[in-house]
């Protein structure tokens, strides 16, 4: 897409230029390159933004989830499990 983008921008330049005066240049360049190309690329961006607000609203709520499940079983906690694994031991003798 920006192959196209890059490509249009390098039209409307050249039409710029062979234009009678700096005004006139400037004007094509505007309203034939800048202001349909700017329309394009944000009207085709659209897709991309959604998915990145996606991904970051996912992100916060995995890290609320996370933290709320720390606030419940603290990171040290070991002693369930070294009695099971005594218990297992046992066990096997």
């Amino acid at each position: 897409m920006y192959v196209i983008a890059i490509g249009w921008i390098y039209v409307t330049l050249l039409m710029a230029a062979t234009e009678t005066n700096i005004t006139a240049g400037i004007l094509t360049f505007v309203f034939y390159g800048l202001a349909p190309l700017s329309l394009l690329l944000w009207l085709f961006g659209t897709p991309e933004r959604r998915r990145r607000i996606a991904a970051r609203e996912r992100a916060g709520e995995a890290s609320v989830t996370d933290e709320a499940v720390d606030q419940v079983v603290p990171g040290d906690d070991r002693a369930d499990a070294k009695k099971d694994q005594d218990d297992l031991g046992d066990r096997r003798a």
